[in-house]
């Protein structure tokens, strides 16, 4: 369908005679993008909407950069394969380079990579094929997450191939994982001589403050498993590991769509850009500010269990997703986050639900975002959940601070 046909409606407004798949996510984000640049999207309704999912985290410079766009048009201009899986041209070459620039030191010195299928699954399928070549056991990768400390029993008496962990955890919430614990875990594999294998899929590129998330503690695992944002937009996968992994029979990379020119093209832009623009360093200081700007909702609004997060990876943490379920099904705390999303898409701000039962709003904008469109995220946000917060039954709201911003006015970006 051409873009000039699109329907002025949202999905939620649409005709019933509507194609289902067009239903898939308008239920929760009835908003049909038609243009985008940075953080902002217009829909076909005619609104502007400010961004905070960013393709999920593989949106590291926003919709649209123009040093992606160019870097892909280079490539289709030049008459160059758009799809080469497991042969090296001058495309694959420039992204191992600029990659190679940014890894950890001990991982870049003595660094292997191996390009898979398009997504964080396939990768980490590769990866967990990869440890059990190099060690020869058969177990799966072992989760280590802060508070549950690694038993083989817990796995059945298997024995692992190697242990797996997140320095900024998100499908349950955003949790980032203490320096101290994760150093500790780099120690455990060592002694173990089990592969350490960091799953930066969602944290990379800048995300958290450093332009690997494993950066914040310093260690360096022996297996990094990369996505989203590496490809700058574009679907792209990636496996980096210690050379010492690779001496035994190599792991093969699943997928058949591992030499996507136009994603390697683009990220190579996007983590160039990254690194000569420090960006890296600003999400440190403006994740900061904002979760500084988020944290005294949890002290005025009964709802608000915790705000917290790393760089530009911020959750906002409600009460009791446990509590019992209401007539529709749906505990208090997820019923109150969902309202909440609703609430900010009123006021042309598109957030995540995520966590626990999908009790939590996460924010994740691009590493561009100004200062002032930031502002304008806290402003939606603070507006969204002190609006919910006075029309809750459950919920006694006392008036909130001056410092907590809760009925700021939205700013335009």
């Amino acid at each position: 369908m051409a873009l000039t046909q699109l329907p002025s409606v949202v999905p939620s407004e649409a005709p019933s005679s509507a194609p289902p798949a067009a239903r898939t996510y308008a239920r929760s984000l009835p908003v049909v993008p038609v243009r985008a640049r940075g953080l902002t999207i217009e829909g076909a309704d005619g609104r502007r909407y400010l961004d905070c999912l960013s393709g999920a985290g593989g949106l590291a410079l926003g919709h649209n950069h123009p040093v992606v766009l160019e870097a892909i048009r280079s490539v289709l201009d030049s008459g160059a394969p758009l799809h080469a899986p497991g042969l090296a041209t001058p495309v694959q070459d420039a992204f191992t380079g600029e990659l190679f620039t940014t890894l950890p030191r001990g991982l870049a010195e003595s660094g292997r990579v191996l390009f898979c299928g398009p997504g964080g699954n396939d990768a980490l399928d590769t990866a967990a094929r990869l440890v059990r070549a190099a060690t020869g056991r058969d177990g799966p990768l072992a989760a280590r997450r802060p508070g549950s400390p690694y038993d083989a029993t817990a796995l059945g008496g298997t024995e692992p191939a190697g242990l797996l962990v997140e320095a900024v955890r998100s499908g349950d919430g955003v949790r980032p994982a203490p320096d101290d614990w994760l150093r500790r875990v780099r120690a455990d594999a060592t002694a173990c001589s089990l592969p350490l294998v960091a799953d930066e899929t969602e944290t990379g590129v800048g995300r958290t403050g450093t332009f690997w998330a494993v950066g914040h503690s310093g260690i360096v695992p022996d297996v990094m498993v990369l996505s989203k944002a590496i490809g700058g937009s574009l679907p792209l996968a990636v496996v980096v590991h210690h050379d010492s992994l690779g001496a035994g029979q190599p792991a093969d990379p699943s997928g058949p769509f591992r030499g996507n020119q136009l994603a390697m093209a683009a990220g190579t832009a996007t983590m160039r850009y990254v690194r000569e623009n420090g960006l890296a360093e600003r999400a440190a200081v403006l994740g900061e500010r904002m979760l500084n700007g988020l944290r005294p909702l949890a002290r005025v609004y009964g709802c608000v269990q915790d705000v917290r997060g790393r760089g530009l990876m911020i959750g906002v943490a409600w009460t009791d997703p446990d509590a019992p379920e209401d007539a529709s099904g749906r505990s208090a705390a997820l019923a109150q986050a969902v309202t909440v999303q609703q609430e900010c898409l009123r006021r042309g701000l598109i957030v995540q639900l995520t966590g626990r039962r999908s009790c939590e709003i996460r924010l994740m904008p691009p590493l561009t975002i100004t200062d002032e469109q930031a502002d304008a995220v806290l402003d939606r946000l603070s507006d969204a959940i002190a609006t919910v917060s006075r029309t809750s039954r459950r919920i006694t709201t006392p008036r909130p601070p001056k410092e907590a911003g809760a009925a700021s006015p939205a700013r335009t970006p």
